[in-house]
C-alpha cells in the first residue's frame, strides 16, 4: 500500500472515530435532559408547576401545604383599595369581611395540572386568576361598605345630565355632572368580584359604582337637541293683522324651550299662553273703546259692546307652538275665533248701523252710503231698562218674531237682535209716534223700536255681522 492510501486511510479511521464520540455525547446529553424532566415531572406530583398563579399570589413549586400557607399569610395582610372620586382613597381589608381561602379547590387545581406538562409553564404563564378559591362573609361585606365614607356622605351630589345654556343668540352644551352619589348594589358587586379575583385597587369612577348621568356631553341624543334647540331659536315669527306688525324670535322663544329627561324638547306651555296674551292685548278689539265719527260730524267714545276682533287663544297657542317646530321662517295671523268687518284701525268698517240714543234717531250706512235713516224709541230709562251703549254685532234676523216678556207678547214684522234679547223691530203699538223724549219715560224693554218702513229697508238690506253702534252724545 502506498504512502498516499495510508494517509487516507488514517484520516478516515479518525473521523469515524470523533463520529462515534460525539454520537456517544448526545445520547448521553439526550439521557441526562430525560432524567431531569423527569425527575421535575416527578416533583411536579407534589408540587405546582412553575410559573403558576392562584388569584395573582406566585404558588410555582410550591406543594399544596406550602401554597396554603403563603396564600394563608396574603389572606392575613389582604386590603382592597378604592379609589374615589375627588382623589379619595378607602381600603376594605380581608380580615374585616371574614376572608378566607378553600383548601379543596386548591387540591383541586393542583390535581387538574398535569405533571409531565410543567415545562410548558417556562414558556406560558399558567396564572389560574379565575380560580376564585376565596370566599367572604356576605353580612360582614355588607356592614364594611356601610362604613365607607363614600356611602356615608352627608352632603351628596346626585349626577345631572348634560344641559344647555341659552347665550349671545344660540344654545351651548353644559357639561354633565358626575356627581358623588354611590350606586351600593353596583358597588357590591363590584368589590364583591374585585376580592374573589384577589385584584388589590379598583376605581369606583370607571366600574360604574357611581350613578352616572344618563347623558352627558358627547351623547347623540345631546347633540341632537342642541340642534333642535338652536333650529327654533333661530327663527322668526312675523304676526301682521290690522296693519300692526308683532315679531316674535329667539330672544321670546328660547324662554319657552325646555329639555326633558328623554333629551326631547318640550314647550312651557304657561309661558306661550303669556306670550299669546300679549298678542290678544294687541290684537282683541272686542269691547274696546272705540272713536266714532257720528252722522253730525261730532267724534264720540263708545265703550263695550259685543262687537270686534277675539284672538282664539288656545287654538293660537297651539299653532304657534307647530309653528315653531316647522322651523321656517313665517308671517301669519292670529287665529281668531271672532272678527269683524274690517281690520283697519277702525274696525267698524263703512257697513253699520247708527243708533244715536240722546236724538233717539238711527241711520243706515251700507258701504259708505246713506241706506235709511229715521227717529226710533230706545229702552225705558226711568225704570233702568235703557238700551245701553257700546258696539255690537247683529246675531241674525227673522222674520214674523213674536217677543216675549215677563208681562208682555209682541209680533213683530222684522226682528234684528244684536244684544242679547235687544234688537231693533218695528213697533205697530207707538202708532207712528218715535223720536223725542218719549224713551225717559215710556221707552221700551231694551229694543230700538222703529217706524215699520225704517225696520223693513234695514232688515231687507243689511247682514248677520253688521256691526251695530249705539252711543250718546
Amino acid at each position: 500500500m502506498g504512502e498516499k492510501e495510508e494517509k487516507k486511510l488514517g484520516r478516515l479511521k479518525r473521523a469515524k472515530n470523533k463520529q462515534s464520540k460525539m454520537m456517544k455525547k448526545t445520547i448521553a446529553s439526550i439521557g441526562c435532559l430525560a432524567a431531569i424532566y423527569l425527575g421535575i415531572a416527578l416533583y411536579s406530583t407534589t408540587h405546582f408547576n412553575f410559573g403558576t398563579k392562584i388569584d395573582g399570589v406566585n404558588v410555582g413549586g410550591k406543594s399544596v401545604t406550602k401554597a396554603e400557607d403563603i396564600l394563608s399569610s396574603e389572606i392575613q395582610s389582604y386590603k382592597l383599595e378604592l379609589d374615589e372620586r375627588g382623589d379619595s382613597k378607602e381600603e376594605i381589608k380581608g380580615t374585616d369581611i371574614g376572608l378566607k381561602y378553600d383548601s379543596d379547590k386548591i387540591k383541586q387545581l393542583k390535581d387538574n395540572q398535569s405533571s409531565l406538562g410543567w415545562i410548558a409553564t417556562l414558556f406560558k404563564k399558567d396564572d389560574t386568576d379565575d380560580s376564585q378559591i376565596y370566599s367572604y362573609d356576605e353580612d360582614l361585606l355588607n356592614k364594611a361598605l356601610s362604613n365607607l365614607s363614600c356611602v356615608n356622605k352627608k352632603k351628596v351630589t346626585r349626577p345631572q345630565n348634560a344641559s344647555f345654556e341659552y347665550k349671545d343668540g344660540s344654545y351651548q352644551i353644559v357639561d354633565e355632572v358626575l356627581g358623588d352619589k354611590i350606586n351600593i348594589d353596583a358597588l357590591h358587586d363590584n368589590v364583591a368580584d374585585a376580592i374573589l379575583n384577589g385584584e388589590e385597587s379598583i376605581d369606583l369612577g370607571t366600574d360604574n359604582s357611581y350613578e352616572n348621568p344618563q347623558y352627558t356631553s358627547k351623547s347623540e341624543e345631546v347633540q341632537n337637541a342642541k340642534d333642535t334647540l338652536n333650529k327654533y331659536a333661530s327663527l322668526k315669527i312675523t304676526y301682521d293683522s290690522h296693519g300692526t306688525k308683532e315679531v316674535l324670535d329667539g330672544s321670546t322663544i328660547n324662554t319657552w324651550l325646555g329639555v326633558n329627561d328623554n333629551m326631547e324638547v318640550t314647550f312651557d306651555e304657561n309661558k306661550v299662553k303669556s306670550y299669546v296674551d300679549k298678542i290678544a292685548g294687541i290684537y282683541n278689539t272686542f269691547g274696546s273703546t272705540r272713536s266714532f265719527v257720528t252722522s253730525s260730524k261730532t267724534t264720540v267714545q263708545v265703550d263695550g259692546g259685543n262687537y270686534g276682533w277675539i284672538v282664539n287663544k288656545s287654538k293660537e297657542v297651539k299653532d304657534l307652538i307647530e309653528a315653531v317646530k316647522g322651523g321656517q321662517d313665517v308671517t301669519k295671523e292670529p287665529a281668531y275665533s271672532q272678527t269683524a268687518v274690517s281690520k283697519d284701525s277702525n274696525d267698524i268698517g263703512d257697513t253699520y248701523v247708527e243708533v244715536n240714543l240722546t236724538k233717539q234717531h238711527v241711520w243706515f250706512y251700507k258701504k259708505g252710503a246713506l241706506v235709511v235713516e229715521g227717529d226710533v224709541v230706545t229702552g225705558n230709562v226711568s225704570n233702568n231698562t235703557g238700551t245701553p251703549a257700546g258696539t255690537y254685532v247683529l246675531n241674525y234676523k227673522e222674520k214674523n218674531a213674536t217677543l216675549k216678556g215677563e208681562n208682555y207678547s209682541s209680533p213683530v214684522d222684522y226682528w234684528m237682535p244684536f244684544n242679547g234679547n235687544i234688537g231693533i223691530h218695528d213697533a205697530s203699538w207707538r202708532n207712528g209716534v218715535f223720536g223725542g223724549t218719549i224713551y225717559k219715560t215710556s221707552g221700551s224693554h231694551g229694543c230700538v223700536n222703529s217706524p215699520y218702513y225704517l225696520a223693513k229697508t234695514i232688515f231687507e238690506n243689511i247682514e248677520p255681522g253688521t256691526p251695530i253702534v249705539c252711543y250718546q252724545e
